[in-house]
């Protein structure tokens, strides 16, 4: 899952990874891309995307290739080629399914066949009932079989606790060469295994770093697309952190009514554009006039830089913006106004710059306040 890719469709992204595997032609392997999609979809190499039952009837054919032909001929990527000699393989198709089915759960932010399996055992040590004990048993067991001492990620004991815990007493010990005889001393010690592996993640959960948390300690703050026809109200509230907020700000010698004015004033590189659009009524007539006004060359690559000098001046210039800015502690910043996905949260592409431009400066009055301030060249 460190390899990532996507595919477009239809405009949306479709997050992916992708894997080596070998296709066959006749006596040839070449070496390939599997890419893996969150959708389910499945670029074997071998023309086309298919799905987990495609991949396996590729597997069942021959067609994708986990075991190799002795002396068969390989190609990798144009780069080289040779013969194999006394080939070895480590996953057999169904393992190689599992794997893959393991890559779409976790792109789709699920738990993954080991994960299952650990959240079966969280609920079987919170009622200690033989049915949850069983389903254990089938979670373990539907983890790709060279995955699974690696199920606890823990050296020392690999996964010989759940071993213990899903073979009955009086049988041999799942998977053990020794042949040794689960009893109920040994389910005894795998429950304790795990109960203190349960109390040391709980205080790993809970451990405060040197330097202060690790997550936020507040509620996320959204920060919402709220219109007033009637113009705003006496007492705002978090209203006032939208940049359409009537706040005015002094920037490079010049006073705009709001933030707003302010960047779609800054993104013209015509003086005439810039004063119409300064002087416009409201944020959304400045934006709206924005719109025909020409833009500056390579104003993306320029705009977040430009945006967060604006927020900057708002929240160092303004009180009231300020405090409102201070009250959301240390909260995860929400900007759902709508303009664009860019700026705000919207959509599934959303990447909230606005948001996270407000957490860098109000963590930035905090430093003010404690006299940590880091100087700027004007």
């Amino acid at each position: 899952m460190g390899r990532r890719t996507y595919r477009d469709v239809d405009g949306e992204r479709v997050e992916g990874t992708w894997r080596h595997v070998f296709v066959r032609n006749m006596d040839m392997y070449f070496l390939t891309d599997m890419f893996i999609y969150a959708d389910g979809a499945v670029d074997c190499g071998t023309g086309g995307l298919t799905d987990l039952d495609g991949l396996r009837e590729q597997l069942r054919c021959g067609r994708v290739a986990v075991s190799l032909a002795e002396g068969g001929q390989v190609s990798a990527h144009h780069l080289a080629s040779w013969r194999f000699s006394e080939p070895q393989s480590w996953v057999d198709a169904e393992m190689l399914v599992g794997e893959v089915a393991d890559d779409i759960d976790r792109l789709n932010g699920r738990p993954d066949s080991t994960g299952r399996c650990l959240q079966a055992v969280d609920s079987y040590l919170a009622d200690m009932a033989e049915s949850g004990r069983l389903l254990i048993r089938e979670h373990y067991l539907a983890i790709p079989e060279h995955l699974r001492i690696y199920a606890l990620g823990d050296m020392d004991y690999k996964d010989g606790p759940l071993r213990a815990l899903i073979t009955d007493v009086g049988a041999p010990l799942y998977d053990d060469p020794t042949g040794r005889i689960a009893t109920a001393q040994t389910h005894a010690n795998a429950i304790e295994y795990f109960r203190e592996r349960e109390v040391a993640a709980a205080r790993w959960e809970a451990r405060v770093p040197a330097d202060g948390p690790e997550r936020s300690q507040a509620a996320t703050v959204t920060i919402p697309q709220t219109v007033y026809p009637n113009g705003w109200p006496d007492k705002p509230g978090i209203e006032v952190l939208q940049n359409d907020y009537p706040t005015a700000i002094n920037v490079r010698g010049r006073t705009y009514p709001t933030v707003t004015h302010a960047y779609w004033a800054l993104s013209t590189n015509d003086p005439h554009w810039r004063e119409r659009i300064a002087a416009a009524t409201r944020g959304f007539d400045a934006k709206k006039l924005a719109e025909d006004a020409p833009r500056h060359d390579r104003w993306p690559a320029a705009r977040l830089a430009v945006m967060a000098e604006l927020l900057r001046a708002k929240y160092t210039q303004n009180e009231l913006a300020a405090e409102t800015l201070r009250a959301t502690e240390d909260a995860r910043l929400i900007y759902a106004w709508f303009d664009s996905a860019y700026w705000a949260s919207g959509g599934k592409h959303g990447t909230n710059w606005i948001g996270r431009l407000l957490e860098v400066v109000r963590a930035e009055l905090a430093a003010a306040e404690l006299g940590l301030s880091a100087a700027r060249s004007t």
